[in-house]
């Protein structure tokens, strides 16, 4: 029998492939990428997509008066951000829409996004929840949560009778 395939003597057996649950599930993840993009490409060389989450980059700081949350929220403004504190937590909550449209002489582009988020940090018992202040400036939140002074009682020490 002859065949185009080519055939060396004595070559061994082709590798078997063993099955991983890990690396078929991340091949079914690219095909839904790959098809939700259609064929342009990954996350990275589209704008929209170059952060896959939109929950933002926080620092907590702690000095002797007070502690004080830095979010980064590019593109937002006031209106656009919610603080709440319940129970001694902490909650930001925020949504960016964002329309943009293009036309040329052969095109109309429309693209639109949105997106929130909600980040939720545990304030200790020692803060003065009736003075927390919050700033936004160029796209930086500033959470400043003051802490309570503690009162300190003196106990006198009696001799036991």
């Amino acid at each position: 029998m002859k065949t185009n395939v080519p055939v060396r003597q004595g070559a061994t057996a082709p590798a078997t492939r063993t099955f991983s649950p890990f690396m078929n599930l991340h091949r079914q993840i690219d095909r839904l990428f790959d098809d939700f993009t259609g064929g342009f490409g990954r996350f990275g060389d589209w704008p929209e997509f170059a952060s896959p989450t939109l929950t933002p980059m926080m620092d907590v700081t702690e000095t002797a008066r007070e502690y004080e949350v830095t979010a980064e929220l590019p593109g937002l403004e006031e209106k656009d951000v919610d603080i709440t504190l319940t129970e001694g937590v902490l909650t930001v909550r925020g949504e960016k829409k964002t329309d943009h449209e293009e036309k040329g002489k052969d095109f109309h582009m429309v693209e639109r996004s949105y997106g929130s988020f909600a980040r939720s940090l545990q304030l200790p018992a020692s803060v003065d929840p009736a003075a927390i202040k919050a700033s936004l400036d160029k796209g930086v939140l500033k959470v400043t949560i003051p802490k309570k002074m503690a009162d300190v009682k003196k106990i006198p020490v009696k001799a036991a009778a």
